[in-house]
């Protein structure tokens, strides 16, 4: 099975979750263990030669990623939630949205300075959650090795707010 067979399954689904997007729906991926695990492999490959402390995802679908990756890579997996969802002291990062703003938090002990973090999401758009996960990252004393993605929609230009980051994506979507 390929990278383009993986492309193939991921659903459109237009005027979702606001009129005029289109949703890129890997809930088809997820449902096929075959298809998962090629996105899983990709996803592993991008990180090959990469020393691994930490994988940071943030809720939802960075968790699906994320905690198999951590596996995967012999590393331990830190969840960033919304803020007010985790039990314990935390750091959080403020981060613009369309309309507004939201915040990310991660336990304070999760990561330790000097470690190696590898941020992993579902899908790179603006780049505005792992551009507040860098900062996040960056603010404990971690050291951001690589953000990597299932898939990017490279015209929205989120790897410009990622600028002196290593960004890699298993499949790439340069039109809209």
């Amino acid at each position: 099975m390929s990278k383009e067979e993986l492309k193939k399954a991921i659903r459109d689904v237009p005027d979702f979750p606001k009129q005029g997007i289109i949703f890129k729906d890997i809930t088809t991926v997820l449902k096929d263990p075959r298809l998962l695990g090629v996105a899983l492999a990709e996803m592993a490959g991008l990180a090959a030669g990469l020393k691994v402390d930490k994988v940071v995802a943030a809720e939802a679908r960075g968790f699906i990623f994320g905690t198999s990756l951590a596996e995967k890579l012999h590393a331990g997996f830190v969840p960033a939630r919304k803020s007010g969802k985790l039990p314990a002291e935390v750091v959080e990062e403020e981060y613009d949205l369309e309309y507004g703003t939201d915040k990310l938090a991660v336990h304070k002990d999760a990561i330790e300075a000097g470690e190696k973090v590898l941020i992993v999401d579902d899908l790179l758009a603006t780049g505005g959650t792992v551009e507040a996960l860098v900062k996040l990252v960056n603010k404990m004393g971690g050291q951001v090795v690589g953000c990597h993605f299932l898939i990017e929609l490279a015209f929205l230009k989120g790897r410009e707010r990622l600028a002196g980051q290593e960004v890699k994506s298993v499949i790439v979507y340069e039109g809209e």
